[in-house]
């Protein structure tokens, strides 16, 4: 397999695993305020809650929308770039067929502008395009069962959190509207136009342990392995958090702002959304159209191995 396809396979997984785990963490001030401006607080808190609850519950029956995020990653983070995702997602059962273009799948002459990336049964499908398909025997989709990758590995933990990140890599915005609900600082901004459409502005910002007590992808992980999780976050220089939505007159969240402040720098995604209930199907790619990544990996492997032997045999000899 080429570093082309590789490199391309893996800009793929990096959006993807971006949109699994980011949020920003500008945050709001935190300065200690009088009695009557911390009641306001709590009842702008407690109506903003309403609010959003009741969208919560309209998204999360909704089951599928159409999307259009934009992701900004610095350049210096591996995968970097700008990034722009179109299609449809579904949860309940988890699916996704979107079109990825952006900066770093065009670094190389003959890279393709776009990939399609198909996502059924915790099952990953990428296409690679014409040109990578003449090294992967005229087949141009890779696939990745990333749940299958983290069990062939025989490690416990990692096969927790690269399971636990998959269910996140196709976050729904009921999701995201379930961690916005645990900020302790949930606010109404104001009413606002989204692309023409009345909506209200909503924003809540949390801490990293906050954050991770309302994932709930990571509740697989023991006290334990939280804590060193918690670690490895903090370590990287992430802060904080911070979600905003935009909901629409019928319910819906119309727009989401995430992102991350990283020692890189900003990290941000936003989502739009429409079309919410509409019917979404994924058809996956025939097999013989398909290389399984880690039976490519295994064919490598071998043939590295049985190289290697035949050098140790001529230099007994």
């Amino acid at each position: 397999m080429s570093k082309s396809v590789m490199r391309r396979a893996g800009v793929a997984v990096t959006a993807l695993a971006v949109i699994a785990g980011v949020a920003g963490c500008q945050g709001d001030d935190k300065k200690a305020a009088d009695a009557p401006a911390a009641k306001a607080r709590t009842q702008d808190r407690t109506a903003a809650t309403k609010a959003l609850t009741a969208a919560y519950e309209k998204t999360s029956e909704a089951k599928s929308a159409k999307v259009r995020m934009t992701m900004t990653m610095p350049a210096s983070m591996e995968g970097g770039g700008d990034f722009e995702m179109t299609g449809v997602m579904g949860w309940e059962p988890t699916l996704m067929d979107m079109t990825v273009k952006g900066d770093a799948f065009q670094s190389e002459p003959g890279d393709p502008e776009q990939m399609r990336m198909l996502m059924v049964d915790n099952v990953m499908y990428m296409d690679m395009g014409a040109e990578a398909a003449k090294d992967m025997d005229g087949k141009r989709w890779m696939k990745m069962d990333i749940g299958a990758i983290a069990e062939q590995s025989g490690d416990k933990e990692l096969q927790k959190q690269m399971t636990g990140g998959l269910e996140n890599m196709n976050q729904d915005p009921s999701q995201q509207l379930a961690v916005l609900l645990d900020s302790p600082n949930l606010k109404h901004v104001g009413s606002e136009k989204v692309g023409g459409v009345d909506t209200d502005h909503y924003k809540g910002s949390l801490t990293v342990a906050e954050m991770i007590d309302a994932n709930g992808s990571l509740d697989v992980l023991s006290d334990e392995e939280r804590k060193s999780f918690l670690e490895g976050v903090e370590k990287a220089g992430i802060e904080g958090y911070d979600i905003e939505v935009w909901v629409d007159g019928d319910g819906y969240p119309a727009k989401m702002n995430v992102g991350m402040d990283s020692p890189e720098g900003a990290v941000t995604i936003v989502s739009e959304y429409s079309d919410y209930g509409a019917k979404a199907t994924v058809q996956t790619p025939p097999a013989g159209e398909t290389v399984d990544l880690m039976e490519m990996l295994g064919e490598i492997g071998e043939g590295l191995g049985a190289a290697e032997d035949a050098q140790s045999d001529s230099a007994a000899s």
